[in-house]
């Protein structure tokens, strides 16, 4: 009896045994489905590769309020809107600013694009207005983006990366609707002032130099484009350059741009690699004191662009800083317009 007691407990532990090392196994295996699950990775969207192959929406351009008048052009606040991510259905309002010349007439249109504004000042057209009155003037239509989350344009994305990849989306989803702009202009003015589509243009002052450039390497667009102390950096090194600005001294986006490393390869989202893509006439302005954007880096810049076969006229301008003062402004805004007019000439 006892041995076959002692032979009954020794079964019961081995089943025991193997029942334990059943359930070990099967939650190790399990854990390391869970852990091994892919992270999701939604800002690939926004990599320069598939923004390339996405398709922006023409969407409506409209004007509202006249924000101010001189005798040679009207500043009017303008509305059309862009996708919530590339390909979404979901569209988001932007708002921007139009400066229209005055005369009864068909005038080239210059899409502008700002620099860093905090937005606790930002008011639609600041960091393009000056320059748009001038144009106007001369004889073009300009509009300027406010972006998302400026002026009475709908919120951008919560995630900071996010949010700054929505610029491009919104820059060239404004390029794709251009052809609405016609109609809008019919609801203000009767026709009596008509965008020419087969003159369209692109200027950038800073960060909207970036802006800029990142849209005509994705596009491929040849729109004459004028850049002001163009960003034209890698990414993340143009943002990390600026990071001490920042309240904290840039640690909350250091942080986050740790986070965004542990999941994406930053070099798909970086203009640098794709600026071989851009096929448009550049005209670069950058003032030789300026120390936002150091000339070194525009010295950069013209090289590569060079080096990929893009048509570059570069002015350099001493004693100026970053917004081409204090006596330059007069001279990079003459050659903006007479690169204008040349291009659109040809």
């Amino acid at each position: 009896m006892k041995k076959f007691l002692g032979f009954l407990s020794l079964i019961l532990f081995a089943v025991v045994t193997i029942e334990f090392l059943y359930i070990t196994q099967n939650n190790w295996f399990t854990k390391k489905i869970i852990t091994e699950k892919p992270a999701p990775k939604p800002l690939l969207a926004y990599t320069f590769e598939n923004l390339k192959k996405t398709t922006f929406p023409k969407t409506q351009i409209t004007l509202a309020d006249i924000t101010d008048e001189n005798e040679d052009s009207i500043s009017q606040i303008f509305y059309y809107s862009v996708p919530q991510t590339p390909e979404n259905k979901t569209l988001k309002r932007v708002s921007g600013l139009m400066n229209i010349p005055k005369k009864s007439g068909k005038y080239p249109v210059i899409i502008m694009f700002r620099g860093f504004v905090p937005d606790n000042i930002y008011k639609p057209g600041i960091g393009t207005e000056h320059v748009a009155q001038v144009l106007a003037k001369d004889g073009f239509i300009t509009l300027a983006p406010d972006f998302l989350g400026f002026g009475s344009s709908a919120s951008p994305s919560a995630d900071s990366f996010e949010n700054r990849f929505q610029t491009y989306i919104t820059a060239l989803t404004l390029l794709s609707s251009l052809p609405s702009l016609n109609s809008g202009l019919e609801a203000s003015y009767s026709g009596s002032i008509t965008g020419d589509m087969s003159k369209i243009g692109i200027w950038g002052h800073s960060n909207g130099g970036h802006i800029a450039l990142s849209t005509l390497a994705i596009s491929a667009a040849t729109y004459p484009t004028v850049l002001w102390a163009p960003v034209s950096t890698s990414f993340p090194y143009s943002i990390i350059y600026y990071s001490d600005e920042s309240d904290d001294q840039g640690k909350a986006m250091r942080k986050t741009l740790s986070d965004f490393e542990d999941i994406y390869d930053t070099e798909l989202f970086s203009p640098v690699n794709y600026y071989k893509w851009i096929k448009a006439p550049i005209e670069i302005n950058q003032g030789l004191e300026d120390q936002e954007v150091p000339y070194w880096r525009s010295d950069d810049l013209v090289s590569t662009l060079k080096k990929h076969n893009v048509s570059v006229d570069y002015f350099t301008y001493p004693n100026a800083d970053h917004n081409m003062l204090p006596n330059s402004w007069p001279d990079a805004v003459l050659n903006t317009v007479n690169f204008y007019k040349k291009e659109f000439s040809e």
